[in-house]
């Protein structure tokens, strides 16, 4: 493992923060406290700014409009985009998980998507889980039935990030009910604007509704849109899947362990000795984190993608979030029930009132980094069978057809 910036990693980093530092609009994009539309806005346009000036696709190949540099380049330029408050959030669908997979998979139609992302001219979202189909994905029942040119699709999808705001979207359907369950499925592209998609808003403990429920009633998809072939549409989304887990993982928190200790000191509290312990503990996690990401940045500089590391990372940030936020309520008691950022941040008042809401919302909010690209235990199953050498836990369903499983 590698530990730091070789030097031209460094040059590019000092290059990058000097571009940053001179263009960013350092107008808190942070969703925590913003409106989700306007958070969408903002994301969109600093993509546009991106590409303007020659940093979006950083390490996509020139074939697809990209810069054609190694995959370090692209963290390095996040870490320090972080750094400034700036955030492509909301376009982490299109650019982490759609954008590799088109690259892999699609054909040359297809990926003609590609130049619009990079442009921030789409949004996309992904249509995979459903109410009975989270942590078993594949035993989804949204169906897709071929009619001449075209694909009719029909049932339900859930915890669709952004979908209301998204143009276009990923979608998993089954065209095969005499197969395995993982055999008979379909990985579409789907226009959202198509007649028979019915979006529904799903209001979270937070008062955001960053996630949706999706009906789909005789949506009629192109045959141009099936990614890869009818029936391999598992072994594409695994694709998708790799690319969400490591885009969770190397996303940052949107708070750090210093903001913790600076919520201690404004509630007094800094000096009492099981608090004191506590944010020992959160700094040692976030050193493990950080660890974690020299080894994912020491697989990427070699020139290869990031295996089961990203699956570790991806279960610790989880953790860390839990814990940390947990902390917090700690630190604040009673007041963590009072949200107001109506203060000025610049004074302390103001300061108190801010971190206040912001850990009411990422507390809230831990659930869905728990859940979002696996769940813990599914994250724990997958590094204990690719990383371990493990045996599959055992399966009654391998090899029978879809329609005689259990509904």
């Amino acid at each position: 493992m590698d530990v730091g910036d070789s030097l031209e990693e460094t040059a590019f980093r000092a290059t990058a923060r000097a571009w940053l530092l001179a263009h960013a609009t350092a107008q808190g994009t942070s969703v925590d406290t913003g409106v989700l539309a306007d958070h969408v806005r903002k994301a969109l346009a600093w993509q546009r700014t991106l590409y303007e000036h020659g940093w979006a696709g950083i390490s996509w190949p020139e074939a697809f409009g990209g810069r054609g540099e190694p995959v370090i380049h692209s963290a390095i330029f996040n870490e320090e985009m972080a750094s400034v408050d700036e955030t492509l959030g909301p376009l982490t669908v299109a650019l982490g998980m759609v954008a590799p997979t088109l690259m892999r998979h699609g054909t040359p139609e297809q990926q003609m998507h590609l130049a619009s992302m990079l442009r921030g001219e789409q949004l996309w979202c992904q249509l995979f889980s459903e109410p009975g189909a989270g942590s078993d994905l594949a035993a989804l029942a949204t169906r897709a039935e071929r009619d001449g040119d075209e694909w009719v699709i029909n049932g339900q999808k859930v915890w669709t990030s952004l979908g209301q705001f998204a143009d276009y979207g990923i979608l998993l359907a089954r065209t095969d009910v005499n197969a395995p369950k993982h055999e008979g499925i379909t990985y579409f592209i789907v226009d959202m604007t198509a007649p028979g998609i019915d979006i529904r808003p799903l209001v979270q403990m937070t008062g955001h509704a960053h996630f949706n429920e999706a009906f789909l009633t005789d949506v009629r998809i192109p045959k141009a849109n099936v990614v890869g072939e009818v029936g391999e549409g598992w072994k594409i989304a695994r694709t998708t899947l790799t690319s969400e887990r490591a885009s969770i993982a190397g996303g940052g928190a949107g708070w750090s362990v210093e903001e913790l200790i600076d919520t201690a000191r404004i509630q007094g509290v800094a000096d009492d000795p099981t608090i004191r312990q506590e944010l020992a503990q959160a700094h040692i996690r976030s050193v493990t984190l950080k660890t974690l990401g020299y080894r994912v940045r020491t697989a990427m500089s070699a020139g290869s993608m990031p295996g089961p590391e990203a699956l570790v990372m991806k279960l610790a940030y989880a953790r860390h979030w839990t814990a940390s936020t947990q902390t917090a309520m700690s630190i604040l008691g009673a007041d963590g029930l009072l949200v107001d950022e109506t203060g000025s941040a610049e004074s302390d008042r103001g300061k108190q009132q801010s971190l206040r809401a912001m850990w009411s919302h990422v507390f809230l909010n831990q659930y869905a980094i728990r859940l979002g690209g696996g769940t813990d235990e599914v994250q724990q199953n997958i590094i204990g069978e690719l990383a371990l050498g493990l045996p599959r836990e055992p399966s009654t369903d391998r090899g029978v057809p879809w329609k005689d499983l259990p509904k």
